[in-house]
């Protein structure tokens, strides 16, 4: 591989295909985050922030752009591809845009629309996508954070009054950290444990306003503010408590449970543990959004920093010598190209998570369009008519083995892939920030105030170590549904795409036959590594009997001889490797979805750049591993040198396109907002590239 091959990339081609398969809908929510009205002023006060993103909602409104996921019954699109695609953008013009139009019209106008039916969507919706009610979505509480199940509040169904009264019975059952809490929400979507004639049905959700006309509490609900926060300061986050606030009974959003006017529970999902995740699953789309709007900003910072580092000159090489670009230093090209084909890959991934959630939730639309609108009245008629017996045994989540099946698939995929692209975000925004030297430290450059807004991507819509631990043990359910006979489910055996086996020998490379093949050359064990197939059978066979470690490890015995207690408090002691197991399965499904990116690409010279950057993206998840697969036997010392020498050839390869390939993301001047990656940056004295 040469130092400068003959190779050029074709950028505009390049930007297309990144754009993914909404190419245009995200081209045209890129024009309307480049307006300046969205955009953040950096140094407001938090109130003035908040005062400034409420009138950008509005904005948004005006402009046509919230409605896409919601009926065209109503007046929006049924595109809940094409919704999910144009949000994530918002995060050019401002996190705090993207998070509180995410509150407003991703959780709560998403919960009334796919938790109700066609009665709450008529009620309802209208006035959510109008902002003329503007809500908040009050699931998580104090003192049980992503413990849905265990949530302390309550919606009691008083028959004589045909309402549910909702109760805060502790200082730990404050719903806490909720969007639009503090100031401009005026209802809510609560999140209760429903009791009706002495028992309790689990979480279900209410429509509840919060607050008149004048912005005061509703009698029997106080709050309080969060106040200033560590990013995100144009989201007025707050506290709410409910003192037997009663709504009436058709508020509870009853899509997948109802209660009729003497009391009666009823449910198209018998066991409550599947009607709460059925329930949970619906609003999938968070965690899906912010996979795509995380990756969105480490391509920010990624163009901010390789721009700037193709510009800064520093330390001339010898006496007399120019100086060098700091973009040709070896170990600048290391902290900043991985960085750069780590976002290209959770690019290519994201856009098949997407495509995937759109197949999901547009079915469902679908299904939701042929269930009769029927207008709301106050009458008693209308209130004694059962609204939930259509739309629920319609409900596609229930109806289909298939439809049950793409939404594990797209469950497992989500929970897997936010972790790994918010952690990577987080990552490239610190390194971007220090590889930009002062210059990454002031506000105007952006990279300090995105890794503030995102820190919080981390620990919300699920906390990263959480949603590992639920993919993982999906994984090795599967597996002891395999080695127990039972045969292992259809949805696992496509999330994971390997054919998992129990003999451990057989899986990956043996150390042995690579020495032999090798014969101590290293040229020979590069060109090895390097192979495609090679890589994903080293990552896929890592995955495949970190498994089966877990399953069957020397002196734990085996999943089918482990005592029902055993099985309980088995994963708790063991989370590490449970963590470990989902990190690699993500991975895994990221390096596979760039591999198919690569092949999709016709143009010669930009295939081979964009191959080598899947190959500095898999050689680096190897790099990260060697430990693992040098004590394992699945690569020999000779091999475990040459990942690392291959990457240096790579990185070297790979620095005359560094400019073309953050080129291809297609951000310009008034995206970026970052005075060292402008088209013509001020007061600069450095020579341009």
């Amino acid at each position: 591989m040469a130092s400068n091959p003959p190779y050029r990339v074709n950028v505009e081609a390049l930007h297309e295909q990144l754009l993914g398969t909404w190419a245009s809908v995200r081209r045209e929510a890129r024009a309307r985050c480049a307006r300046p009205e969205l955009h953040r002023i950096e140094g407001l006060t938090a109130a003035e922030h908040r005062e400034r993103v409420f009138g950008q909602l509005k904005l948004l409104v005006e402009l046509g752009a919230v409605h896409r996921a919601f009926p065209t019954s109503l007046g929006g699109q049924d595109d809940p591809g094409g919704n999910l695609a144009a949000f994530e953008e918002l995060i050019i013009a401002d996190p705090s845009l993207q998070i509180k139009a995410g509150v407003q019209w991703g959780l709560f106008g998403a919960a009334v629309l796919h938790l109700g039916t066609s009665y709450h969507h008529a009620r309802f919706l209208p006035d959510i996508m109008s902002l003329a009610v503007p809500g908040a979505f009050a699931m998580t509480e104090t003192g049980h954070g992503s413990d849905v199940q265990s949530l302390g509040t309550t919606a009691t169904y008083d028959p004589t009054s045909r309402e549910f009264v909702i109760t805060t019975p502790s200082r730990a059952a404050w719903k806490d950290y909720i969007g639009n809490a503090a100031v401009d929400g005026t209802a809510a979507v609560v999140f209760a444990q429903l009791i009706t004639r002495g028992q309790s049905h689990g979480v279900h959700a209410l429509y509840v306003p919060i607050r008149d006309e004048s912005g005061a509490f509703l009698p029997g609900v106080g709050g309080e503010d969060n106040g200033l926060k560590g990013g995100l300061n144009g989201i007025d986050n707050g506290r709410l408590h409910f003192t037997e606030v009663r709504v009436p009974r058709r508020n509870l959003l009853n899509r997948y449970g109802d209660v009729a006017e003497d009391g009666t529970y009823s449910s198209p999902i018998e066991s409550p543990g599947r009607r709460f995740f059925t329930m949970l699953s619906t609003l999938v789309q968070g965690r899906v959004s912010l996979d795509g709007a995380a990756t969105n900003a480490a391509a920010m910072a990624i163009t901010i920093a390789v721009t700037y580092g193709n510009r800064r000159h520093q330390f001339a090489p010898g006496h007399g010598e120019d100086e060098m670009l700091l973009l040709d230093y070896q170990h600048h090209q290391r902290r900043l190209l991985p960085k750069l084909a780590a976002t290209y890959a959770h690019v290519f991934a994201h856009d098949e998570l997407l495509v995937a959630f759109d197949e999901v939730f547009s079915a469902t639309a679908a299904l939701a369009a042929a269930d009769p609108v029927v207008e709301s009245t106050d009458s008693a008629a209308e209130l004694a008519d059962p609204v939930a017996a259509g739309p629920v045994a319609a409900d596609p989540t229930v109806a289909s083995d298939d439809k049950q099946e793409q939404s594990a698939v797209l469950e497992i995929l989500a929970a897997a892939f936010k972790p790994l692209s918010t952690w990577h975000a987080l990552d490239t925004l610190q390194v971007c920030r220090e590889a930009s030297g002062g210059a990454g430290y002031l506000a105007e450059n952006r990279l300090v105030g995105l890794r503030q807004d995102l820190d919080v991507y981390a620990t919300f819509e699920g906390d990263n170590t959480v949603l590992l631990q639920l993919v993982a043990k999906q994984l090795v359910a599967g597996y002891a549904a395999l080695v127990n006979g039972i045969g292992l489910p259809r949805a696992i055996g496509h999330m994971t795409g390997v054919v998992i086996t129990n003999m451990f020998q057989e899986l990956g490379v043996r150390r042995l036959g690579q020495r032999l093949i090798d014969g101590g050359s290293l040229a020979r064990a590069m060109s090895r590594v390097q192979d495609v197939s090679t890589q994903h059978a080293l990552l896929a066979g890592r995955l495949e009997s970190m498994i089966i470690e877990f399953m069957s490890p020397p002196g734990r015995g085996s999943s089918k001889s482990r005592s029902g207690a055993d099985v309980e408090v088995f994963p708790n002691r063991h989370q590490s490797e449970l963590i470990d197991i989902a990190r690699a399965y993500g991975e895994l499904q990221v390096w596979e979805a760039f591999t198919k990116a690569v092949d999709k690409i016709e143009d010669l010279g930009t295939r081979e750049v964009v191959g080598w950057l899947r190959d500095l993206y898999g050689l680096g998840l190897l790099e990260q591993n060697l430990a693992w697969y040098l004590l394992r036997g699945r690569l020999s010392a000779q091999r475990a040198r040459a990942v690392s020498a291959h990457i240096d050839k790579l990185l070297a390869a790979l620095r005359p396109h560094a400019q073309d390939l953050v080129d291809a993301f297609g951000f310009t001047d008034d995206h970026l907002r970052a005075t060292i990656a402008a088209s013509e940056p001020r007061g600069s004295t450095h020579r341009p590239v």
